[in-house]
């Protein structure tokens, strides 16, 4: 029996993982448990020594010192504080305004408006409740189908995952060991095709089907001439400000993502005092939601630590990459199976945990296949952007179900009686969407320059054309050997010291 635990363990501690988040244990606390208990057994058989968790407090105080995660409370309260401050409101109505006559020109108005939030505050439940509560009362009154509406509310509100400042690609950086600002700069051209995929969906439904996405009656269309202008001007001007003050000076390499972080979060301030929205209350609950999601990044982030300590030591890396690299098909079969493992995955995990969980493991496999691990850590990004939408668990769905309307009701404008979005609409409605998604994984596979022409790779190196070229000795004497000690300087005065003397 000792001998069997002794051969695979690894594979055992990852089947003990996976059993405990079956179980529905907190995934930090499952991470850490399950490395401390294994590292413990490994331990007593005579496989790992006590001094292995000596190298723990290292390892936290090294996440403590971990600047680049800075952003990742920078960016929560800026999208707080844009989501609570009624920025989202004004841009859904304004833009809503501006496609009203469109068929389907509400569902354009929800994408757009995902899109610029997405660049804006890089939370995906602000998104998917804001235009939840904003829109979705609007697209029901206007007799939008239930599955259209939802799907559409709940796939824009996941742009925040995969359009840039996105949380999930702070962590990827983190956990592949690049750049946050090139892994922004790559997932930009991928977010942006991915905002016209959903745009041609429902340029196709309202072709298709046209009376489920109808456009705005004249009588909804309160605003026109000068006054529209002035709408969109007021409206869309600062949120896009705010998108090149932390995005542009990224891009532009003025600021690192978390300085570009703080000076989003002082200028999501500034609005909000603008708006006259500022107060007391709005910043303490910013404030408690960020410390709580930075809390529970940072507590998984511990735990996983602590798994992939013990992981490694009894050689699970070395298991994974056998495992990986003895696929068949080379490099297109690894990447078909990762992201199928992924895909799969998402039902049961939400991105955190696959990040910090699933990517430690696959990296290294990645890049000893020549994989840049930029494009990787992209492409694994727009996978696991699924995890939103996928029927039971994804939290776009949870978050829209929060905000829909679940028993009948009597519109205020109308007085139609407007019935109720059952469960099941609005996980038929992300179906298409997960669709689309998935479509985009292989578009990212297919044409990985949508990643890479957005980094700047600087000029090429010929390494042919490199010459070494060594000092020559003026002397003609053979230089000294490496190490050899110096030899005194000489002092200029020494020759007129030894004449006195003699003297």
């Amino acid at each position: 029996m000792a001998a069997f635990l002794v051969e695979n363990m690894a594979p055992l501690m990852f089947a003990a993982l996976v059993l405990f988040l079956l179980m529905g244990f907190p995934v930090a606390f499952a991470l850490a448990a399950n490395g401390l208990v294994f590292g413990l057994i490994g331990i007593e058989l005579g496989l790992l020594t006590p001094a292995l968790f000596q190298a723990l407090p290292e390892r936290v105080f090294g996440i403590m010192r971990n600047d680049t995660l800075l952003a990742i409370p920078f960016f929560t309260f800026m999208g707080l504080i844009l989501e609570r401050s009624g920025m989202a409101e004004d841009l859904l109505d304004t833009v809503g305004q501006l496609f009203g006559p469109l068929r389907g020109g509400l569902a354009y108005a929800v994408i757009f408006v995902g899109a610029l939030l997405a660049a804006t505050t890089g939370v995906v439940a602000a998104s998917v409740i804001s235009m939840g509560l904003i829109s979705l009362p609007i697209m029901l009154r206007y007799g939008y189908d239930r599955r259209v509406a939802t799907g559409v509310i709940a796939a824009s509100g996941t742009l925040a995952q995969i359009i840039p400042p996105s949380l999930v690609l702070i962590i990827l950086a983190d956990q592949l060991g690049r750049s946050v600002g090139d892994m922004y700069a790559g997932a930009l051209v991928p977010g942006l095709v991915l905002t016209g995929l959903y745009a041609s969906y429902i340029l196709i439904t309202t072709i298709v089907r046209p009376e489920f996405a109808p456009a705005l009656p004249p009588e909804a269309r309160s605003l026109r001439g000068f006054q529209l202008l002035f709408r969109v001007l007021t409206s869309l001007v600062p949120p896009l400000v705010l998108i090149f003050l932390v995005l542009g000076t990224i891009f532009l390499g003025i600021a690192t993502p978390t300085e570009g972080g703080a000076m989003g979060a002082t200028g999501a301030m500034i609005l909000a005092l603008l708006k006259r929205q500022l107060s007391w209350s709005l910043m303490r609950q910013a404030m408690d939601t960020t410390a709580k999601l930075s809390s529970f990044v940072i507590f998984i982030l511990i735990g996983s630590t602590v798994f992939g300590l013990v992981f490694r030591a009894v050689n699970g890396d070395l298991w994974v990459e056998h495992l990986l690299t003895s696929l068949p098909g080379g490099e297109l079969g690894f990447l078909i199976v990762v992201n199928i493992m992924v895909f799969l995955l998402a039902f049961f995990l939400d991105f955190f945990e696959l990040a910090f969980i699933i990517v430690p493991l696959l990296a290294p496999v990645a890049e000893k296949l020549g994989i840049d691990l930029i494009w990787f850590g992209v492409l694994l990004g727009v996978n696991m952007q699924t995890s939103f939408m996928h029927p039971p668990f994804g939290f776009a769905l949870f978050f829209l179900r929060s905000v829909a309307p679940r028993e009948d009701y009597k519109d205020k404008i109308t007085g139609k009686i407007i019935k109720k979005i059952t469960t099941g609409q609005i996980y038929w409605g992300a179906v298409p969407f997960v669709c689309i998604q998935l479509i985009m994984v292989a578009l990212v596979i297919i044409f990985p320059e949508m990643v890479f022409s957005g980094l700047d790779r600087g000029e090429p190196i010929d390494l042919d054309s490199i010459q070494i070229e060594i000092p020559q000795f003026d002397s003609g004497e053979p230089p000294p050997p490496f190490g050899a000690p110096e030899e005194p300087a000489q002092d200029p005065n020494a020759d007129l010291m030894r004449q006195l003397q003699g003297k």
